[in-house]
């Protein structure tokens, strides 16, 4: 039976209406039978192959920098470097976990362990979980982690007159709150890891122990091996900030700001995907600052598909939507942070008009 559901995308007050799941499986059925016809599914593992290698040498060389040079403020540059490093060895391991790289699956487990826990201190196997979870269920309530965010609020569907008084007062603000408070998703992937292992037994459970370990005793020993101890603390600030703000302003945009689906949703998974995800326009630079994330639709409808041929099913993906009347929504990177920033605004005002 057909369900109606009024959604609002970014920028007008378009209302759409829910899609059955058999038109839409049956409309990402020809979609997907197109993309496999062009082979944009196919492993790329000489790519792949080059971008390990690229950062491997990326890594070390920041390493070596931090070893060997004995200035305070160039080690902030490399603090800064660094941050940039471990972000685009979190975006691989994001791309093992999708086993877009290689036709063998330990290939990708041992990329996620050893990118992951060992060079960065997050788990491969609370990655997995959070992560297949949210592709499962974007932007739908009660059901993607990754719209659980402590302390703000981006459904709008949250009563917030029940909430305490702290909370409320940073949704009221969170507009401003925001941007400062990307800084701290680093620590967070890595404490959330740590949580994570202590309740459950993983498949890779003493492995990943030992690589996080190993990542945390070697990370702190390096830094305060090469400087005193306030300069140590300022790297260890700053490279940890860095690394989350970047980051986290990889993902704000792929969903943040668009259509909440309730828990009860039967939208279709082509719809759901496309509806739910945003696009920021592509060039050789954002692309590869972005990881091939600004792709985040054709990212979201075939996870497994490799980075590098994410811009040519763009083509694809649009010219399909717009023939069916399919809301693709695609923007520049500031037109969707003022998009973020909008959206957490107007969820605030009903806090900012009663205070």
């Amino acid at each position: 039976m057909k369900k109606t559901a009024l959604l609002t995308l970014p920028g007008n007050d378009t209302a759409l209406e829910q899609y059955t799941s058999e038109t839409s499986n049956r409309d990402f059925a020809e979609l997907k039978r197109i993309v496999k016809r062009r082979g944009l599914l196919a492993k790329q593992p000489v790519y792949y192959t080059y971008r390990v290698l690229l950062l491997i040498g990326l890594l070390a060389l920041s390493i070596v920098f931090l070893l060997v040079v004995h200035s305070f403020w160039l080690q902030l540059v490399n603090a800064i470097f660094m941050a940039f490093v471990f972000a685009q060895i979190g975006l691989l391991s994001h791309e093992a976990g999708h086993r877009q790289m290689f036709q063998r699956s330990w290939k990708h487990d041992l990329i996620g362990l050893i990118g992951g826990n060992l060079c960065i201190g997050m788990s491969y196997a609370w990655w997995l979980d959070k992560h297949n979870s949210h592709h499962s269920h974007p932007n739908q309530v009660d059901m993607d982690p990754d719209i659980e965010i402590p302390f703000l609020e981006f459904t709008g569907k949250e009563d917030l007159a029940q909430v305490g008084k702290f909370r409320q007062f940073l949704v009221k603000h969170q507009a401003f709150i925001f941007l400062p408070a990307l800084m701290t998703v680093s620590v967070g992937l890595q404490r959330s890891s740590v949580v994570f292992l202590l309740r459950n037994k993983t498949r890779f459970y003493t492995f990943e122990w030992a690589t996080m370990l190993a990542h945390f005793i070697l990370y702190f020993a390096a830094v305060f091996y090469s400087m005193n101890v306030w300069q140590a603390i300022i790297f260890i600030v700053l490279n940890q900030a860095v690394a989350g703000f970047y980051l986290g302003s990889i993902f704000a945009p792929n969903h943040k700001g668009m259509p909440v689906l309730d828990k009860e949703s039967q939208m279709g998974f082509l719809h759901r995907q496309v509806l739910t995800s945003r696009n920021i326009y592509g060039n050789p630079v954002i692309d590869f600052i972005y990881g091939g994330l600004n792709y985040q639709i054709e990212h979201h409808l075939f996870p497994s598909m490799p980075r590098n041929k994410l811009k040519e099913a763009r083509s694809v993906v649009k010219l399909f939507c717009e023939e069916r009347e399919i809301p693709y929504h695609e923007t520049h990177v500031l037109q969707s942070l003022k998009e973020i920033l909008q959206h957490l605004h107007q969820i605030g005002a009903p806090l900012r008009r009663i205070s």
